[in-house]
């Protein structure tokens, strides 16, 4: 199954990011109303999937949402052909999204808040999850052929610098969670015009992990006048 949905997606640019077995109790719940027994996590490792968006973007324009749009284009009916079921972070009811990735990657969360691949660094992310109830897993773990390695190392528990937390020029990111307002009124100003919105969070592009997989300026750009 992991090969046929790889496989499915590559055109797309999109990929399997990992399988998790929802824990009891805590399975989502198929139109079957029957919970689902494994969950294949679908998205991006840097910007692999961005030229082909981008092509699908210049020939559909006026949606307030593209990249859900999109996402849903390729990622539900891939979902149909392997007998699974799509479900999006931009849909309700809200699915746990970080929590699956935590557990199917044995992922983190960074300082900034956002997970932390020892590869990808913060240049990635999740775009959907095919659910199904009849993909059968080999002891407690994920999928034998998308095992989560163990005893993977953290990047930030082994970084002394913490340069992503003195990047941020309004110091948004605190220990107390993040200060959205102060970060969206620096977009506003010109200085914030001109630099995170032009060539990305500054705090972000701070961190020195993935720095082969960072987005292009024109992803770079979409996503950070989404956000604002």
């Amino acid at each position: 199954m992991s090969a046929a949905v790889a496989a499915a997606l590559e055109p797309s640019g999109l990929v399997p990011r990992g399988w998790l077995k929802p824990a009891a109790g805590a399975a989502p719940m198929l139109a079957s109303g029957k919970p689902a027994t494994s969950i294949c996590l679908i998205g991006h490792a840097g910007g692999g999937f961005w030229p082909v968006f981008d092509t699908w973007l210049q020939g559909h324009p006026g949606f307030a949402d593209p990249l859900d749009t999109w996402s849903k284009t390729v990622v539900g009916p891939i979902a149909a052909s392997c007998g699974g079921e799509a479900v999006f972070p931009s849909d309700r009811p809200w699915h746990p999204f970080q929590q699956w990735a935590m557990t199917a990657e044995g992922l983190k969360p960074s300082p900034l808040g956002l997970l932390i691949h020892p590869d990808y660094g913060l240049w990635h992310g999740y775009r959907g999850a095919i659910l199904f109830d009849d993909v059968a897993f080999a002891g407690e773990g994920a999928a034998p052929d998308l095992a989560v390695e163990t005893g993977m190392l953290h990047p930030c528990d082994t970084c002394t610098g913490k340069p992503c937390l003195s990047a941020c020029p309004v110091e948004a990111f605190t220990p107390a969670g993040f200060a959205v307002s102060a970060c969206r009124d620096y977009l506003k100003l010109d200085k914030g015009k001109q630099g995170c919105m032009k060539s990305g969070c500054l705090a972000r592009d701070a961190c020195p992990v993935g720095r082969n997989y960072r987005y292009g300026g024109e992803q770079i750009r979409f996503h950070m006048a989404a956000y604002s």
